[in-house]
């Protein structure tokens, strides 16, 4: 069983554990020991969003990884993928995220990137919970000239706007968009609206005022009504949404509709396989992408496979077979040839490259897949378990998949990042669907009283 890390590193409540300074230093020595053992290098990257706890945990991560001997290089405010972008740049030993992604500002969390850019493996994340609970490191504390020091990287911001920038097609420009731009209050406030401007755009941003404590509120891509809602109203070409640690984007068409990650994913897939540059023809996605999706896929000429939820698992299954493209519904668009992780600016780029080429809205460029209906209920339970541990759910939910048939689907799952049961049903008809979600929520309501 886990102690600290979930589907996307170690997440909570700022100062509570896990996410104490405390738990944040030795989390920094663990990683700085294990780098030390194993690599010729001596340097960490830590990078954060805009919540107000970043200020402690960053000190705590960077004390930790010093008392070992290892330096730090702090690049303060970037998105997730900018970090790992200049993790690997920067030929450092390792990179950290200080970052609770979507999650409200009172959360926060630690992610970590292994030299190559890559989220670290599930075993290695069970190495650094070994080192610190079994107190193997307590005695090793470096002295005098051998401790680390920490320096700052001033230009990291612009490294990552001239990468991205190039990764946009040189034949093409952004002179006759209109993009409205709302950046969660998050970390990519500053550098997402310098991207799309210098490409040419016209760029009306939202959430781009941080104070500390309004990243994801209200806006960004958890809440793109605002971002839709403001199109409309300008009469823009397209609306970009993007989340507290900019690894997820969601969008909206030039009427103000809403475009999902799976839109996006069956958009950029069609691209990609009529250029001949979507590898063994196939997208990963996850389970809880549409079936209509996989539909889409398969009409094109191509296949779509599914992993487990988060966008560390899609890149793992990319990388073991071979493919180059994938992500989720949630809006994680991950293109191995440009990154190593989701990156919402960089597949806002990729998005409006495909509208210039094909001379068309993204309205019209949405139809290429018809979306099934989905139900997805969050039930929030006392303490984190399994759903195999609640009595009665196991029967329930066979006979509601037998009730379904072929007809849909049927996918429960804990959350990876707090105490919450996700009930998903998807097929043909609504009203079917929904009504089994609801029953087996009731079921898990019962068990919790």
């Amino acid at each position: 069983m886990r102690k600290l890390f979930g589907t996307d590193g170690v997440r909570g409540v700022a100062n509570t554990y896990p996410m104490t300074s405390e738990i944040a230093m030795q989390i920094g020595r663990a990683i700085a020991f294990i780098v030390k053992n194993s690599a010729k290098g001596n340097t960490i990257v830590i990078g954060k969003d805009t919540r107000l706890s970043g200020y402690m945990i960053e000190n705590a991560l960077s004390a930790g990884i010093c008392s070992m001997g290892v330096n730090v290089q702090v690049v303060g405010p970037l998105p997730t993928p900018g970090i790992a972008f200049i993790t690997t740049s920067m030929r450092a030993e390792a990179g950290v995220v200080i970052s609770a992604s979507h999650n409200p500002f009172q959360d926060n969390g630690i992610k970590i990137f292994s030299h190559n850019g890559f989220k670290l493996p599930d075993e290695v994340e069970a190495d650094i919970e070994d080192l610190i609970f079994s107190q193997k490191m307590a005695a090793l504390r470096p002295v005098a000239d051998e401790v680390g020091k920490a320096s700052r990287i001033e230009d990291a911001q612009g490294r990552y706007i001239v990468y991205l920038k190039n990764t946009f097609p040189k034949q093409y420009t952004l002179d006759d968009f209109h993009i409205v731009l709302d950046c969660a209050h998050g970390a990519t406030y500053k550098v997402a609206p310098h991207v799309f401007t210098e490409l040419g755009a016209k760029v009306t941003t939202l959430g781009v005022a941080p104070n500390g404590k309004n990243i994801n509120h209200e806006c960004g891509a958890l809440h793109p009504e605002l971002m839709a809602e403001k199109v409309k109203q300008l009469g823009a070409d397209i609306g970009l949404a993007l989340d507290g640690d900019g690894d997820r984007l969601i969008v909206c068409d030039e009427k103000g509709k809403i475009v999902d990650g799976d839109h996006i994913m069956a958009i950029c897939a069609k691209d990609l396989l009529s250029r001949r540059k979507l590898k063994k023809k196939t997208l990963v996605a996850t389970v809880m992408s549409n079936m209509g999706l996989e539909k889409a896929m398969h009409d094109m000429g191509g296949q779509m496979v599914r992993s487990n939820v988060g966008d560390r698992y899609v890149v793992e299954t990319m990388r073991a077979k071979g493919y180059n493209f994938g992500g989720e519904q949630s809006g994680h668009l991950v293109f191995l040839d440009h990154n190593t992780t989701g990156d919402g600016i960089l597949a806002g780029l990729q998005l409006l490259a495909i509208m210039i080429k094909k001379k068309q809205p993204l309205s019209e460029l949405a139809k290429i897949m018809s979306t099934y209906p989905q139900v997805l209920e969050n039930v929030r339970m006392a303490s984190k378990i399994t759903p195999t541990q609640i009595p009665g759910f196991p029967e329930a939910l066979t006979a509601a998949e037998q009730k379904l048939g072929k007809r849909g689907r049927i996918l429960v799952r804990p959350s990876g990042t707090e105490p919450v049961i996700r009930v998903m049903t998807e097929g043909e008809d609504h009203q079917e669907i929904e009504t089994i979600a609801l029953e087996l929520c009731d079921v898990i309501r019962r068990a919790d009283r």
